[in-house]
C-alpha cells in the first residue's frame, strides 16, 4: 500500500527524521526505507509537512514491532553505543555506509554514526573518525547513574569498560584518597568521588580535563575532585605519599609509570594496574614491574588478577589489583 513519505538524501536522513518527529508528523505504522541512497520517511499529515521537503507516494512496509538494523540488513551488524553516537569498526567503506543507513532507518536512537578511521594514536590516545551520519562527535554518555559529556574526536573513552570501572568503584570507601593517574573525562574519578572519596584526577590531554571538570559539576562532585592537566610524573611531586588507592588505566605503557605510582602511594595503598599482555603470561610482566619499583620499601600483595576482555588474538586486557604496604 502506498503511503505519503518525505524523500531525502540519506545524508540528511537523521536530521529530517528528527525534525518530523519534533513536529509529530512521523507515521509509526510504517517503516522508514532506504532505496538508492534516498530515505523514504512515512508521514501522517501531508499538508503539515514543511514546504522544503519533497513528499512522494511510496509502498512503505508495515511496522509490526520495533525495527532493528538487522531487520533491514539481513545480518547482525557489529557496533557499540556511546550516548547517542553509534560507533562502527568496518574496513569496507560501502559496508559501513550500508550499516549506517540501516541504523538511521531503524528504531535505534542515534544522532551520529561514525566509523573508525584509524587506530588509537599518540600520547593522548585519540583516533580519527569517518562521520557517516550527523555532524557532531560530541555526546553525553550515561553509566551507572553518572553522565559524561565528551567528544570522541578529542578524548579517549571506552564504553566497554563500564563493568570493570564499576567493579573498582564498588571497593572505594568514603574518605579514601584516590588518585586517578590517567583520568580522561572522569569515568573512574567521578563515581569514586560520588562514594565520598577525595579524588585527584590527572591527564595529559587538556581537552579531557576540561570535560572532566564539566562532568564533575554535572554530577555534583566538583567539591571532591581536583582535576590536573599535565604529566603525572611531574604532578606526583605535590602528592607523594598521599594516595590510598591508585588507578593506572593506561594499557601498553602503565609499566613506565610504576615508579611514579610508588611515589604517590601512602603507607598502605591499593593499586589497580591495567595491562595488555599475551595469554601465556597475562599478569606476570605487570607484577614484575610493580615489584621491581616497590620492593623492598613496600610489601606487594596480589589481591586479584582480573581478565577484563579479549584485546586481540592471544592477547588480553587485564587488571592487577595489588596492595602496597610500607615496611616498618
Amino acid at each position: 500500500m502506498n503511503v505519503p513519505c518525505v524523500r531525502v538524501p540519506r545524508e540528511s536522513g537523521e536530521e529530517t527524521r528528527k525534525q518530523l518527529a519534533d513536529a509529530d508528523l512521523l507515521d509509526h505504522d510504517h517503516q522508514i526505507s532506504v532505496v538508492d541512497g534516498d530515505l523514504y520517511i512515512p508521514v501522517v499529515d501531508v499538508d503539515a509537512v514543511p514546504s522544503e521537503f519533497e513528499v512522494v507516494e511510496y509502498e512503505a512496509p508495515d511496522r509490526d514491532t520495533q525495527t532493528n538494523p538487522a531487520d533491514i540488513l539481513g545480518f547482525e551488524p557489529s557496533y557499540e553505543r556511546l550516548g547517542d553516537v553509534v560507533i562502527l569498526d568496518e574496513d569496507d567503506d560501502e559496508r559501513a555506509r550500508e550499516i549506517a543507513d540501516a541504523i538511521v532507518a531503524s528504531d535505534l536512537r542515534a544522532e551520529t554514526v561514525v566509523n573508525r578511521a584509524s587506530k588509537i594514536k599518540g600520547e593522548l590516545r585519540v583516533r580519527d573518525w569517518d562521520v557517516l551520519v550527523g555532524d557532531s562527535t560530541e555526546t553525553v554518555h550515561r553509566e551507572y547513574g553518572h553522565e559524561f559529556h565528551l567528544d570522541i574526536a578529542s578524548v579517549y573513552f571506552s564504553p566497554r569498560l563500564a563493568t570493570e570501572r564499576h567493579r573498582v568503584v564498588e571497593q572505594i570507601r568514603p574518605g579514601e584518597h584516590v588518585f586517578d593517574m590517567f583520568a580522561g573525562v572522569g569515568p573512574f574519578a567521578i563515581p569514586a568521588a560520588a562514594t565520598g572519596a577525595e579524588v585527584v584526577a590527572c591527564d595529559l590531554n587538556e581537552s579531557a580535563i576540561e570535560y572532566l571538570r564539566e562532568n564533575a559539576d554535572r554530577n555534583d562532585v566538583s567539591d571532591r575532585i581536583t582535576a590536573i592537566q599535565g604529566d603525572v610524573r611531574e604532578v606526583a611531586t605535590d602528592y607523594e605519599g598521599w594516595a590510598e588507592r591508585l588507578v593506572m588505566n593506561l594499557p601498553h605503557s602503565a609499566n613506565e609509570f610504576v615508579e611514579t605510582a610508588v611515589r604517590l602511594a601512602a603507607d598502605e595503598c591499593v593499586v589497580h594496574f591495567y595491562d595488555i599482555q599475551h595469554e601465556d603470561d597475562p599478569f606476570g610482566p605487570g607484577l614484575d614491574a610493580i615489584r621491581d619499583a616497590a620492593e623492598p620499601v613496600f610489601d606487594v600483595e596480589v589481591l586479584e588478577e582480573k581478565v577484563v576482555r579479549s584485546y586481540a588474538p592471544h592477547e588480553y586486557n587485564v587488571c592487577l589489583d595489588v596492595r602496597l604496604a610500607r615496611r616498618q
